[in-house]
């Protein structure tokens, strides 16, 4: 018979709670320590870690119950690192990671996506902003609920819109709802590098921010370009849609970020499937898979896969998005575990030394 594993591999082994991945394989550091069956444990995670508190908690008591020991403390906190960006760019002082959400064509739910993603992050315990990167077509705003003016303290900077726990900027809140950007690419781009640079993300404790969603246009052009040559950023995600003519749109955003040397942290399928309302009969809408196999195809995680639901657009429109609105529906759990693959993937990616935010929790 075989020596029992050591209880610290036994931890490492247990399975996050609605992922496929381990507690071990997600990065987390371990320790334990025993004073007479009366069990120390402290586990630091590179990501947000506040959802994994009463699972932890309960998860060890049951484990050191069956040897007749007992949990005395449980310490888990979140190390969230800067982690490294494209060649000769450091990361930005305020945010430690820029994450740029894009897809290859319009109409897939990018910016939904984008700001629902944003406010998972929140919830877990980040610090989190979302720039909205669409000069032409800003919807952030709106999916928020924010309207008025930003301040300008001191003439020179902007502060952040509020809502909903993270921070935002668009050119939606400087100009008219009506007036349309008129803009050339140089005047697009330029607008876009002012508006990250000359917000002051982060809030008036210095802390910074551990993730700034940026929400980028559809396609692959200037503004995009933009990003990958003077924006520091940590990690791209792609948003498409299962069918095939989405995916082949995905595919050029793909290989556009790893032309320009930005890790490309994974894929979300968006509008997977359609649950009916009246008969419960699910159906896959955009066709089924589109997202899997492209994942297959390059190596790359499919982060989730989001449901097709009418509730996400109505929160949209309302200004509050559903994983604010309705945060233990199955569509805002859905969205939490693509958040939690995304941030999960990030903390696997080297990073630099600079401060770092500290979140603890104690049991």
């Amino acid at each position: 018979m075989s020596a029992p594993l050591p209880l610290q591999t036994r931890i490492a082994d247990l399975p996050l709670p609605g992922l496929d991945i381990t507690l071990g394989d997600s990065g987390a550091r371990i320790r334990v320590a025993d004073a007479e069956g009366r069990i120390a444990v402290e586990v630091v995670t590179g990501y947000p870690s506040a959802w994994l508190q009463p699972w932890l908690h309960d998860a060890l008591s049951t484990m050191l119950a069956a040897e007749n020991k007992a949990l005395a403390t449980l310490a888990l906190s979140h190390r969230i690192a800067s982690h490294v960006v494209q060649p000769k760019l450091s990361p930005l002082p305020s945010v430690r990671n820029v994450i740029a959400i894009g897809s290859g064509k319009g109409g897939v739910g990018k910016s939904t996506t984008a700001v629902n993603l944003a406010l998972a992050l929140a919830a877990d315990g980040a610090r989190v902003g979302v720039l909205d990167a669409d000069i032409y077509g800003p919807s952030v705003p709106m999916m928020l609920g924010l309207g008025g003016r930003p301040d300008s303290p001191d003439g020179k900077t902007i502060e952040p819109m509020r809502a909903h726990g993270i921070e935002a900027m668009s050119i939606g809140l400087l100009v008219d709802q009506d007036t349309p950007m008129i803009w050339r690419g140089p005047m697009a781009t330029s607008a876009l590098t002012q508006l990250l640079n000359e917000t002051r993300w982060g809030g008036p404790d210095g802390e910074g921010l551990d993730y700034l969603i940026v929400d980028l246009p559809p396609g692959t052009g200037d503004i995009q370009l933009t990003l990958a040559q003077k924006i520091p950023v940590a990690g791209a995600v792609i948003v498409t849609t299962p069918q095939d003519v989405a995916t082949l749109d995905a595919r050029k955003a793909l290989k556009m970020f790893e032309k320009v040397e930005v890790p490309v942290l994974g894929l979300i399928e968006n509008m997977a499937v359609h649950v009916c309302s009246n008969c419960g009969h699910a159906e896959h809408v955009f066709g089924e898979g589109g997202g899997e196999r492209m994942a297959a195809q390059y190596g790359v995680a499919l982060l989730g896969s989001l449901p097709l639901e009418i509730g996400i657009r109505e929160q949209g429109d309302a200004g509050v998005p559903i994983v604010g609105a309705a945060p233990e529906s199955a569509t805002a759990c859905s969205y939490k575990a693509t958040a939690r693959r995304l941030a999960i993937e990030l903390s696997r990616r080297p990073h630099v030394a600079r401060p770092l935010a500290v979140s603890l929790l104690s049991q």
